[in-house]
């Protein structure tokens, strides 16, 4: 070599990790959005959950009511093993009742967030650009996990103070919920990885994962339900790592050992789905698909078709899931659940205002409202997936085809229509009145009736996510912030007393609480009006803009 040649630049010597820490900030700053709409809502559950408990059940007798409430099969099934419920206090009360849901909010947060940036990243083919460049075999998996991880330690030290601050709740025994939650968060983000490696699609990986945090939820309760009087939970119980964090004890008699169950869990699971990485070709997977039918079958011509085919497998799960929740639930509408509601509004002025002069049917107004918000959720995550094809690319080459973007965008939101009601009329309406029978007879009209009275409220939900999509695909998160003022107005609107102004931004609020209050003819006029028009500006401005490639 030259003398006067320069000298090359010392190369940093590439590892499996090499480029994780710039991927974690890549990821986070693409995310940021995403995870902070999770991370917030996650949080403002929490603070007015236990803002509400403390405001509806302000006294020791009302809580030892809701312990007698808790003690049924139904809410074992739905909350957990119920420790405390002998002096029921308000922390007794938010980690009986809340652990399941907070586990499993996060859970799917975390799982999305990994198989978005491994999986789907992989199949969309960037991963392989990035791969190109100074980047080692694991850092894209040790980046994703980075970012759940402080998302999830965001999570933690925030709703701990939140449960502090607004709630007066212990310290410690907070700290200890909030990151036992967090870590059982964690575990689940784990499994996504491990799923990650076995399907060639991130739908495929999601999926799995998905029906794995099921398969938990189902375990746990079944294990709680088996146990006798005076037991928490049995041997079936603790093959759930939900059940890990519920076996705490958090509020009653603290323990931390638990925990570390989680911990050995996720750490289990990393070397597992590292394990299954190193076996694997880049962009495969471990389970082989099969090659399938020579020709597609004549019926996947028609686009609704395709969008059903699409949309079957998210349907089966809500539906699923949503039937046997309501299906529980409806079994608290019995002669001793009246009894103990009058009780309640008799003696606390707030839960008086929840439910009204006839306590036992505005319980049942509640349940009716808690299906119809379910099935809004589904429309909007189910409509956004057509946001999806497009930045991926699949709109770009469907419409390549002889399928025009109107029958396109129509075939997507005719699927998400019938999941909508399906969801509204026979796994809410239907099953709360399924449940109910176990109880004695009741009338099936009010159930349908009021779960029909909530379904141009849900299109007007459907409607608007299409319209956002369709003119400014940016922005459609903010749907989610309606969503979510919907759910707290429409739960505790009574106690808030605010003008109907405000109040009247939720498409719910216009329903009013059936059977508890008569459905208004003009409002349900009004509000099928609104979705026609909110679904028309929705075909209009899909069919002006353009559309993104992949």
């Amino acid at each position: 070599m030259s003398a006067l040649a320069p000298a090359l630049p010392r190369r940093t010597p590439l590892t499996s990790f090499t480029g994780t820490w710039h991927l974690t900030r890549f990821m986070l700053r693409r995310d940021r959005v995403r995870l902070t709409v999770w991370t917030v809502s996650l949080l403002a559950l929490y603070a007015y959950f236990v803002t509400a408990l403390g405001t509806v059940y302000p006294t020791a007798e009302d809580r030892q009511g809701r312990a007698e409430l808790m003690q049924q099969p139904a809410s074992v099934f739905l909350g957990g093993p119920n420790y405390g419920l002998d002096d029921y206090t308000i922390g007794a009360m938010f980690a009986n009742e809340m652990t399941l849901w907070m586990i499993a909010l996060l859970g799917v947060m975390n799982m999305f967030e990994v198989v978005r940036n491994t999986r789907a990243e992989e199949e969309s083919g960037r991963a392989e650009l990035v791969r190109s460049r100074a980047v080692g075999r694991h850092a894209a998996v040790a980046a994703s996990l980075l970012t759940v991880v402080i998302a999830n330690v965001v999570f933690a030290v925030l709703g701990s103070a939140l449960l502090i601050s607004a709630g007066g709740l212990a310290a410690e025994d907070t700290f200890a919920l909030s990151t036992a939650i967090a870590v059982s968060g964690l575990v689940f983000a784990a499994v996504a990885l491990v799923t990650s490696q076995l399907t060639t699609h991130g739908r495929g990986a999601t999926g799995l994962a998905l029906a794995v945090l099921g398969v938990a939820v189902l375990v746990r309760g079944i294990g709680d339900l088996q146990a006798a009087p005076g037991e928490h939970g049995t041997w079936l119980s603790w093959l759930s790592p939900i059940a890990w964090t519920q076996q705490m004890r958090a509020y009653v008699d603290l323990r931390w050992w638990p925990l570390a169950l989680s911990v050995v869990a996720v750490l289990v699971l990393l070397a597992v789905g590292a394990f299954l990485a190193s076996k694997r070709d880049f962009d495969g997977a471990l389970l082989a698909g099969g090659s399938g039918r020579a020709e597609a079958p004549g019926m996947l011509s028609s686009p609704v078709a395709m969008a059903w085919r699409q949309q079957r497998t998210a349907l089966f799960w809500w539906f699923l899931g949503t039937f046997v929740m309501f299906g529980a639930t409806g079994t608290y509408l019995g002669e001793g659940v009246e009894d103990m509601v009058n009780d309640m509004a008799a003696s606390n002025p707030e839960a008086a205002k929840m439910f009204g002069d006839d306590p036992l049917t505005g319980f049942l107004a509640i349940m009716i409202l808690y299906a119809a918000l379910a099935a809004a959720g589904y429309a909007i995550a189910t409509t956004l997936r057509a946001k999806t094809e497009e930045t991926e690319g699949r709109l770009e080459i469907t419409l390549a085809k002889p399928v025009s973007r109107g029958r396109w965008f129509a075939s997507h939101l005719v699927v998400v229509a019938v999941g909508a009601f399906v969801l509204t009329m026979i796994s809410g309406a239907l099953a709360l009145w399924a449940g109910a029978l176990v109880n004695g007879e009741v009338e099936l009209g009010t159930f349908l009736k009021g779960g029909a009275a909530f379904l141009p409220a849900v299109a007007v939900f459907m409607a608007l996510t299409a319209a956002l999509y369709a003119w400014v695909p940016k922005i459609t998160p903010i749907i989610w912030a309606l969503f979510a003022f919907t759910c707290i107005t429409g739960m505790f609107g009574p106690l808030f007393d605010l003008p109907d102004t405000v109040a009247g931004i939720s498409p719910i609020w216009w329903v009013g609480r059936y059977p508890q209050e008569p459905i208004e003819a003009s409002h349900m006029i009004g509000l099928s009006a609104v979705a026609l028009a909110l679904m028309l500006a929705a075909f209009a401005g899909f069919r002006r803009r353009d559309v993104v490639g992949g």
